[in-house]
């Protein structure tokens, strides 16, 4: 089979599906070599493949689901799942465990700058608590690291975040987390990504792919937290292996790392649905012509 080349979006904990898959060696017992393109700039992933400098990349559906509205002819699709859980969490500087997402109404919110997912999603929970979300007091420009700094100083009552932001904050006694993204159910977070054309091009090679996929899905879900960090440490030189199995183990029972690479229509549909409220996208190009699961099996 021919090489592939797979383009990373960015360095995230939650990935850990990806990374593990390439560091136990899944798709090249399946016989094709794939070699991952570091990432950078999110928003670039799915022009690395459109431009021909990778076959497929990883990245959140949303990019395609932007893509699709603005040209319906747009050849990229989706396939081969790995995240179907919300990774962010809302952490305040106390814990408060009758938290309701309405009660965002009365604080000083600190939402996600770096990517745009987390708060589309989010906003159409807050809708449906009974708030309408442009409503809220809202700190748009922070990155996490700035946030996790004014949690702490008392500026911002509570943050959106992801980890390891999450449990530094805990281990560090100044934050707590009052909300889990993922309670609201599958939510399209993380697959491949890759253009029509492609699919059929490169049939053999991405069937192999989802071969290795899957089996690293059923080891993720069997193994102990310890080796799963052991695994992946290796990708995130510096990461406090103590630091990163807190991350696995948050994580793992919120059912974020999806069990097959099969892309079904209900976290599509749910993403869907939040980035049309938020007005992001003007339609909902749909499912059936975003998702290709017929490489699978």
């Amino acid at each position: 089979m021919r090489p592939i080349r797979l383009q990373e979006t960015f360095r995230a904990a939650f990935y850990v599906p990806f990374y593990a898959a390439l560091a136990r060696g899944a798709y090249a017992a399946e016989g094709v070599e794939v070699t991952l393109l570091d990432g950078g700039e999110p928003a670039r992933a799915k022009d690395a493949v459109l431009e021909g400098r990778a076959e497929v990349a990883w990245g959140g559906p949303m990019r395609l689901m932007l893509a699709h509205d603005a040209d319906p002819a747009c050849p990229l699709r989706d396939f081969g799942a790995a995240v179907l859980g919300d990774p962010f969490f809302l952490v305040g500087a106390k814990p408060n465990p009758g938290f309701r997402l309405r009660d965002l109404a009365t604080m000083r919110v600190g939402s996600v700058s770096e990517v745009p997912t987390p708060w589309w999603a989010l906003q159409e929970d807050i809708r449906q608590d009974g708030v309408d979300p442009d409503s809220l007091n809202r700190v748009t420009t922070n990155s996490m690291a700035e946030n996790c700094a004014a949690l702490a100083a008392g500026e911002i009552d509570v943050i959106q975040i992801f980890e390891p932001y999450v449990s530094q904050m805990e281990m560090a006694g100044t934050g707590h987390v009052w909300h889990a993204a993922a309670s609201r159910g599958p939510t399209a977070y993380t697959t491949f990504m890759t253009t029509a054309a492609n699919m059929v091009e490169y049939a053999p090679e991405f069937r192999a792919m989802l071969r290795g996929l899957q089996k690293t899905q059923d080891w993720l879900h069997a193994a102990p937290d310890a080796e799963v960090v052991q695994t992946v440490l290796p990708f995130f030189p510096g990461m406090d292996p103590v630091l990163f199995e807190r991350c696995v183990a948050r994580y793992r029972p919120l059912n974020i790392w999806a069990r097959s690479p099969e892309f079904s229509a209900e976290p599509w549909e749910r993403l869907e649905h939040a980035m049309f409220t938020a007005g992001v996208i003007k339609r909902k190009p749909g499912w059936a012509a975003g998702v290709d699961n017929s490489l699978l099996g």
